[in-house]
């Protein structure tokens, strides 16, 4: 039917017109024609009429140009308005003519309502009727998927609508799961409903080749259960996105997506003090370093929306900070931002950052954060988190800077690398100018404020993060493998990266000054373990399709991470998953003074020297798996 020409279509139309025209004389007369040749003459100008009409109306609105096997909504309307066009001119402008000029109708309007009825119908359905015909003898030669669809609500139902209407539909159906007590022992669209609990004996004597996730409303627990399951009986998981991302409130195919690792990580969302969050940023100028990173990019993101006057984005990688400023612009509708190119270890490029935009708020974001470069590459690691980190909270100070929340990392806690240990000192110079400048109570910007607050925030590994180690997995399995773990044991705890920047946000905004915030990330997972939910996530059999290999720790490394050292305690905070680390202080003079040491033998180049000085400020800092394990 594909092939039939436009022409043949409206010869086909054309016949449908003539079959109509004859079915409706036979209804309106009861299948009892008069047979006088009278009323013969009439009817005959009538139907020659009526049957021209119709053409001229196929033609003007192009019914016959549409393909049947995909006919749409859009084909229906065309339809549509050529017959009632049609009909509208035969009873009102012929009808008309015929009257005047012989004292008779051309077609009785009865006769005209009755074929406006039958030809719209036949029209329409013979076309729907090709289509359906078509889908169903090409989807027998397809060899069907089972599916199970995990929700039998309206999302549930529009689930199976946007399967069954895909052409190339290689899904069928066969089983709702649903809480909900009122669909107990009964059908959908067809299909039976079945308890949710009964979902793991049906995976198992039934083994679906995928289950849909429709159900927006489940918790988050309940979700992962799920996809435990379905992982445990090798049945590939997909999850229907929230009704406000459909495309134009419609879902198709392609909007369901695979399961991510996210979804087995991800945790309840996050309620926070949005009022409280607004009333500090909104109309201040924001300054973020380290705005094309991770993190840095995701606390613009989550910024905009506190109506800020102004966010200043500095970081010195250029094309991600231009694909951020992109991003800002077209995706987030967002002009308040500034891009800045500097590096914060340059204090005359820093200095003049401070003194064009006048920062109130600074969010501390850059840093060089992987652990083995940073084992190799120590003076760097230093020069950056420890001078770099100085130059801004100095820059802050002197500018009257209102927050200087800086983003730090577990790694900091009884570090065994360059990375952590340089990252802790930059913990301690910041905590302890924030106790200096709170002796001297030195006001800020003439307003009577009191100065600068400096707050820390310590998290461990984010998901999906630059250089984490998800992305890696990602692009291991995608070529094949092998899946490359360092050791069996390792356990790391993971936090969202929205997850990550909502809690910075609620810790800055909550903090009076000198605190370290320690996040609650749930409990730590075993990396082993992450390796092989991703294998399966993809569809793939351990050991058959891909493998995983065993590389050692590299320098640095630990195989447990501590959100708290063993001398820290905690206090409690009005938002359950923020808590305050209780840290021993330090002497600010003292401080300034090793980190002033430190950017001298920068120029040396002399990293044992460095390392070495680090390691006397830092008595927790031992070495793992480190050439400076001889420092110790």
């Amino acid at each position: 039917m594909q092939s039939i020409s436009r022409w043949g279509i409206l010869l086909i139309d054309i016949g449908i017109v003539v079959f109509s025209l004859i079915l409706a004389h036979l209804l309106r007369f009861n299948f009892d024609i008069p047979t006088e040749e009278k009323f013969f003459a009439n009817i005959k100008y009538g139907v020659t009429v009526m049957i021209v009409i119709r053409v001229l109306s196929f033609l003007i609105f192009k019914t016959y140009a549409g393909i049947i096997l995909y006919t749409s909504t859009e084909d229906a309307l065309r339809i549509l308005w050529a017959v009632l066009g049609g009909s509208l001119f035969m009873a009102t402008i012929v009808n008309s003519i015929f009257y005047y000029s012989t004292t008779h109708f051309a077609l009785p309007y009865s006769i005209i309502i009755i074929d406006f009825l039958v030809t719209l119908f036949f029209l329409t359905a013979y076309r729907a009727l090709v289509k359906i015909l078509y889908i169903e003898i090409r989807n027998r030669k397809i060899d069907k998927k089972y599916v199970a669809i995990y929700g039998a609500g309206e999302t549930g139902i529009t689930t199976k609508k946007a399967l069954e209407r895909d052409i190339g539909n290689k899904y069928s159906v066969n089983a709702f799961f649903d809480n909900n007590s009122n669909y107990r022992k009964k059908r959908l669209l067809g299909t039976p409903i079945y308890p949710a609990k009964y979902l793991s004996r049906y995976l198992l004597s039934n083994q679906p080749q995928l289950l849909i996730i429709a159900d927006n409303n489940i918790s988050t627990e309940k979700k992962q259960e799920v996809i435990e399951l379905c992982l445990e009986y090798n049945v590939k998981v997909r999850n229907v996105p929230p009704v406000e991302k459909w495309i134009n409130g419609e879902l198709s195919l392609q909007q369901i997506k695979e399961v991510k690792i996210d979804d087995l990580l991800e945790r309840d969302p996050i309620q926070l003090d949005l009022d409280k969050i607004e009333n500090q940023l909104k109309n201040k100028t924001i300054l973020i370093t380290g705005a094309a990173g991770s993190i840095g990019s995701e606390v613009a993101r989550q910024i905009t929306r506190f109506h800020p006057k102004l966010l200043v984005l500095l970081d010195q990688a250029e094309t991600p900070l231009y694909e951020l400023d992109i991003e800002l612009n077209n995706a987030f509708t967002f002009s308040k931002h500034e891009i800045v190119i500097g590096d914060i270890r340059n204090q005359e490029r820093m200095e003049n950052v401070f003194r064009t935009f006048n920062p109130d708020i600074v969010y501390h974001a850059a840093a060089y954060k992987h652990v083995p470069l940073m084992e190799h590459n120590p003076s760097e690691a230093i020069f950056t988190n420890i001078k770099g980190t100085k130059n801004i909270a100095d820059l802050s100070v002197r500018y009257g800077v209102g927050k200087f929340v800086f983003i730090s990392t577990d790694k900091a806690v009884n570090p065994t690398n360059i990375m952590g240990a340089s990252k802790r000192m930059a913990e301690i110079y910041v905590q302890s100018l924030n106790h200096h400048l709170k002796e001297k109570n030195l006001p800020i910007r003439q307003t009577g404020n009191t100065s600068t607050k400096f707050i820390t925030t310590r998290f461990g590994n984010v998901l999906g993060s630059n250089g984490s180690v998800i992305p890696l997995f990602k692009k291991q399995i995608a070529a094949g493998g092998p899946v490359t773990v360092t050791h069996a044991e390792m356990t790391r705890y993971f936090m969202t990266i929205p997850e990550a920047c909502q809690l910075v946000l609620e810790a800055g905004a909550m903090g009076r000054g000198g605190e370290i915030y320690v996040f609650d990330m749930g409990k730590s997972i075993k990396i082993l373990n992450l390796a092989k939910r991703m294998i399966r996530l993809s569809g793939l059999e351990l050991g058959k399709d891909i493998q995983i290999t065993f590389t050692g720790l590299r320098p640095g490394e630990k195989l447990y991470e501590e959100l708290l050292n063993p001398a820290e305690t905690s206090l409690p905070t009005h938002h359950k998953k923020i808590l305050i680390a209780t840290v021993r202080e330090y002497d600010f003079e003292k401080v300034k003074n090793i980190v002033a040491e430190l950017s001298q033998l920068f120029s040396q180049q002399n990293n044992k020297a460095l390392v070495e000085l680090l390691k006397k400020s830092i008595p927790e800092f031992k070495s793992n798996n480190s050439i400076f394990e001889e420092l110790d």
